[in-house]
């Protein structure tokens, strides 16, 4: 990939993901990048052809920091200790991989573009459907009613903090009731 599509892209994706899509017009993301309008049109044929690049590269960033934050989970209790203690340091917005937090891309992208049969919308529904793929892998058992809860309580943990700022405190009230439902379906 060229330096100038990287670039645009990850500007594109910064300020998508501070501001909204709708927010920022194509001249705001050649001025922040100092690229040409030539050399945009050149890689990408529209600004929705850049957010598709952006939430591709959001996608992949995600998706590895949900692998390595699950990894060598041996228990269901370790992976939802793992994945809720990444969140909360996602939410106070001191991890690395996927930068300050500002909700979700995926959800404040869907929600700017409410067209369900949107291309958009539907790469949108399919990050989520392979964040909840990604969990299941990790699961140590097959555990229906244990994956859907850990993938609700985890996307409305993302929703709440975002609104309320207080992710930490999220993650352990949803830490905790996760751990009552696994110790429950133990004793069943």
């Amino acid at each position: 990939m060229s330096s100038k599509r990287q670039l645009l892209i990850d500007t594109a994706l910064g300020l998508f993901y501070h501001k909204g899509i709708h927010a920022v017009g194509v001249n705001e993301i050649l001025a922040t990048s100092g690229i040409a309008k030539k050399t945009l049109y050149s890689h990408f044929e529209s600004k929705n052809a850049l957010l598709m690049a952006a939430l591709e590269v959001r996608h992949e960033r995600f998706m590895t920091w949900l692998s390595q934050t699950l990894d060598n989970t041996q228990t269901s209790q370790q992976l939802i200790e793992q994945l809720f203690k990444g969140l909360a340091t996602w939410f106070n917005s001191e991890d690395d991989t996927l930068g300050p937090f500002r909700g979700c891309f995926f959800i404040n992208t869907s929600a700017e573009f409410s067209e369900v049969d949107e291309l958009i919308t539907a790469y949108c529904r399919a990050h989520k459907e392979a964040v909840r793929d990604e969990i299941a892998r990790h699961l140590p058992e097959q555990n229906e009613p244990l994956l859907e809860a850990i993938f609700v309580m985890m996307e409305g943990a993302i929703v709440t903090a975002q609104m309320t700022h207080q992710g930490e405190l999220l993650c352990q009230r949803s830490a905790a009731m996760l751990t009552r439902l696994c110790n429950v379906q133990n004793q069943a």
